[in-house]
């Protein structure tokens, strides 16, 4: 299965490092990555393969979404197939 990982919230140092770090902790394989810094905003969007993944989705999810919360960031993962369906005309 492949997720979409978003992550916005005011630029600071590491931000990349460690949402990085916690896909491999889980073993969540990042296909793609995509970043920009908009004046001081960090705006992320990640494509990640969970297929191989430690945990199940719902926990990897509630695990991006904590350490957002606790850095000031909004983490938002989901599956694929419920991006692309939220994308179509």
């Amino acid at each position: 299965m492949r997720a979409i990982i978003t992550v916005v919230g005011k630029d600071m140092v590491g931000i990349l490092a460690k949402v990085s770090n916690l896909c491999a902790e889980n073993n969540v394989n990042i296909l793609e990555v995509t970043q920009s810094i908009l004046q001081d905003m960090f705006c992320m969007i990640m494509l990640a393969d969970t297929s191989q993944s430690t945990v199940d989705f719902t926990e990897f999810s509630d695990t991006l979404t904590k350490y957002g919360e606790n850095n000031g960031l909004v983490i938002h993962a989901m599956h694929e197939d419920i991006f692309n369906s939220m994308h179509r005309i």
